[in-house]
């Protein structure tokens, strides 16, 4: 395990560690940010580690712009006190280095003994696989990048909770051989798979980027997104998914989050704690909801009806007899095919969609607890926070602190 710095009396002469009367001075510690800035996920982590320099800093950050898969730059010349790091080509170097180092897991399933911030890859499988069931598919399929833990760990679950509906999921492989792997020559069997899918389907993609080339597959086969194929991306980057065509549906994590919690336990290990495999895990928050889902997949139009009126009103009080009253069936006869294709009940689907329009209103905006009540068609926070609480088990404000990216 690599020793921390700042125990040896040469480091202390060479930091200026003394004044000339004999006494310590602080000095800001210098930290070694190597992550991404071309990914929304590393902007996240960049973000949550800057705000938490301003708040218990201020530290000196020796940095350079980078892509996922960028070397390390020369940090050999330069005094660090600890690094926050992709587990890029270099991770034996910084093992052997003499501070602490946090690495982003993406190439490595494994850093320890060393601390790692990896995704919670069961609850974003089980996310992808809610939202698209919700949307009335039972055609499902999965697009990933095969060689990664967390996409194959996203894939198997997003594979249990569509099986737990008694339907299963069509996993695309990849070519073994590398040289067919580069995007200029799978496109080609990937729009292959898509063609010989069953339609329509729910299609879950391991990351934006990946959702991207699926995209791309799409027009390449002919198909049509979301009537042919629904695509629903993962990280939430804005600029891919509102500039692809159509706009891409994400699941949003709280990276800003993981990656201030990520600089409080580096201030830890410069402080002196030993490392010893702590893990900080990034959370989804929602789904941000675009045109590339944006589809119910019933053939049952009084059902769609049904729902489009459920979200169209999902800030505002309705009963079930207002969703009655938007389609041409009477109420048992709504009920009974509303259950058979969505697998519940009118008011639990307004009561989901109500919550999930909550949640939507906490984690992507700066909103009050008092604005978002009034925007909810609530009279009150009393009235909110009951009815949020007892649909999810917290509080507003403790939903924000924990899943807001914020």
């Amino acid at each position: 395990m690599a020793q921390l710095r700042g125990s040896k009396k040469e480091e202390k002469d060479e930091g200026g560690g003394k004044t000339s009367a004999g006494k310590e001075e602080r000095t800001s510690p210098t930290v070694a940010l190597f992550i991404e800035t071309s990914r929304e996920f590393g902007r996240g982590l960049l973000y949550g580690i800057a705000r938490y320099s301003r708040l218990h800093g201020p530290w000196k950050v020796y940095r350079r712009p980078a892509a996922l898969d960028s070397s390390l730059p020369d940090w050999q010349g330069s005094r660090i006190d600890g690094a926050i790091v992709r587990d890029v080509k270099m991770f034996d170097d910084l093992t052997r280095a003499g501070f602490p180092v946090i690495f982003a897991q993406h190439h490595r399933e494994s850093c320890a003994p060393f601390p790692s911030i990896t995704t919670d890859s069961a609850t974003i499988g089980r996310m992808g696989a809610e939202h698209l069931l919700d949307r009335g598919f039972q055609n499902f399929a999965y697009c990933g990048l095969d060689d990664f833990i967390w996409s194959r760990l996203r894939c198997q679950y997003f594979a249990e909770r569509i099986g737990q509906e008694g339907l299963r999921v069509e996993a695309y492989g990849q070519p073994r051989s590398r040289s067919k792997r580069s995007w200029k020559t799978e496109q080609y069997g990937v729009a292959d798979w898509l063609r010989k899918l069953p339609k329509p389907v729910g299609l879950m993609c391991c990351n934006d980027d990946r959702a991207l080339q699926v995209l791309e597959a799409c027009k390449l086969a002919e198909l049509y997104v979301p009537d042919d194929v629904a695509v629903l991306g993962v990280d939430n980057d804005v600029l891919v998914c509102d500039l692809s065509d159509p706009p891409l549906s994400s699941i949003a994590l709280n990276t800003e989050a993981a990656g201030y919690e990520a600089a409080r336990l580096l201030g830890e290990l410069m402080g002196g704690c030993r490392m010893n495999s702590q893990q900080i895990v990034v959370t989804a928050t929602h789904i941000a909801t675009r045109m590339s889902t944006d589809i119910m997949a019933v053939s049952d139009a009084e059902i769609s009806a049904a729902v489009r009126f459920i979200r169209n009103n999902a800030g505002r009080f309705i009963q079930v007899d207002d969703v009655v009253r938007a389609t041409a069936l009477s109420r048992r006869v709504l009920e009974k095919r509303f259950r058979g294709v969505l697998r519940r009940s009118i008011h639990r689907e307004i009561r989901r969609v109500r919550v999930n329009y909550i949640v939507q209103l906490l984690v992507a905006t700066d909103m009050s607890v008092t604005e978002i009540a009034q925007k909810s068609g609530f009279d009150g926070i009393e009235h909110i926070s009951r009815y949020f609480r007892k649909e999810t088990g917290m509080s507003l404000q403790g939903y924000r602190k924990r899943y807001s990216r914020r």
